[in-house]
């Protein structure tokens, strides 16, 4: 939900839920990137929790699984992960479509934690790409500079089901993603103004999110059963690895936090 905010809050007197807590191990070798998560290198990778409603306890559930992964090396972060879908649909194709407003899947970095300074990326179905830097959250006049981009970017998507087809029903689809060090450093900083690779026991602010709109179909098509009326309604349903509190992905205070690891046997 790169541009999307809400007003909606916590009940009354409801405390913020614990951050969660993912550990990263390194990558054992590098996993192909081809949208399947049969890699050695997952192997060492615990799958996070099950991605819960973005506003935390007391919501619905959701009804679809969600989950993901993260190894790393020197060159490039590693995410993974699995979604049940049983209508894949995808139509926007152009890079740095707004992916939200479809199905997607995004990842929220911020390597030092300030909450400052950080990167979005959401991909579709159809492989589309939509990244974008971030100085501050909107809530404090932050701007999304859509123009920046993940400079050697890769990724994958594996679909199992037929996309867009409403005549039968689908089982899912899976995400590969390597992110270059080198890539995370702000618009038109110099290359070594980039993030570091990580030592173990550096520890990252990171959050994953999966946006599922209600569909119909008509004429043979899926549509959404209906538009959002403004900006403050949410037909979609927002699932998130770490819960926000409230229907706005930019708090980054609220993303989980990583550790990086030396081995699998450091897991929270």
């Amino acid at each position: 939900m790169a541009l999307l905010c809400s007003l909606v809050a916590p009940a009354a007197g409801q405390a913020p839920a614990a951050l969660r807590e993912y550990h990263a191990p390194p990558a054992i070798s590098p996993p192909a990137i081809d949208g399947s998560l049969d890699d050695a290198a997952w192997s060492a990778a615990p799958w996070t929790e099950p991605f819960v409603d973005i506003r935390g306890e007391g919501w619905p559930e959701p009804h679809l699984g969600t989950r993901a992964r993260i190894v790393w090396d020197e060159r490039f972060l590693y995410v993974g992960a699995e979604l049940e879908e049983p209508h894949l649909w995808a139509t926007l194709a152009d890079r740095d479509a707004i992916l939200y407003r479809e199905h997607d899947f995004e990842v929220f970095l911020d390597p030092d934690g300030d909450g400052l300074a950080y990167y979005e990326l959401e991909i579709n179905a159809l492989g589309t790409e939509f990244d974008l830097f971030l100085d501050k959250p909107y809530r404090r006049k932050g701007r999304a500079d859509i123009a920046w981009d993940i400079e050697g970017l890769r990724t994958a998507v594996r679909l199992e089901g037929t996309l867009n087809d409403p005549s039968d029903e689908d089982t899912g689809w899976s995400v590969e993603i390597a992110i270059p060090w080198s890539a995370l450093r702000p618009p038109g900083a110099p290359a070594d103004a980039a993030v570091a690779a990580p030592r173990p026991g550096d520890v990252w602010r990171v959050n994953f999110s999966r946006v599922q709109w209600p569909l119909t179909v008509v004429d043979g098509q899926y549509r959404k059963l209906r538009e959002p009326a403004d900006w403050s309604d949410h037909p979609e349903d927002n699932w998130v690895w770490s819960p926000q509190g409230e229907i706005d992905m930019h708090i980054p205070e609220r993303w989980g936090v990583v550790r990086f690891v030396a081995d699998r046997d450091a897991s929270p």
